[in-house]
């Protein structure tokens, strides 16, 4: 695989490499439609975080509360994940790819 460096200026519009954005469509798009944007895009990272609590959780065969027992978060939390209200953050978002990666020894550690 080879590595192309490009330096830009973006104060300077000629530097930046030509990419395929419709500039009618990008002139044209209003705040609104950028904050309804945001908003699907939100909710869609936050479904992908739901399942894959979830998934980590049932690979290791445990009910949500057998759960939140063994990695000490309240079960609250944890059902707030499954269903998609709250998203693992920091040191819980690494737990759950430790335990999804090397299940085994993070349970073992968590003891």
């Amino acid at each position: 695989m080879k590595t192309i460096r490009v330096k830009i200026d973006p104060n300077n519009p000629a530097s930046l490499p030509e990419g395929q954005v419709d500039r009618q469509i990008l002139d044209s798009t209003t705040e609104s439609q950028l904050s309804a944007q945001q908003k699907i895009d939100d909710a869609e990272a936050m479904k992908d975080s739901a399942k894959f609590a979830r998934r980590v959780r049932k690979r290791l065969g445990l009910t949500q509360e057998e759960f939140s027992l063994r990695i000490e978060v309240p079960l609250n939390t944890i059902r707030n994940w499954e269903q998609g209200k709250r998203c693992p953050t920091g040191a819980a978002k690494a737990l759950l790819r430790v335990l999804d990666k090397s299940p085994e020894s993070a349970l073992l550690a968590l003891r």
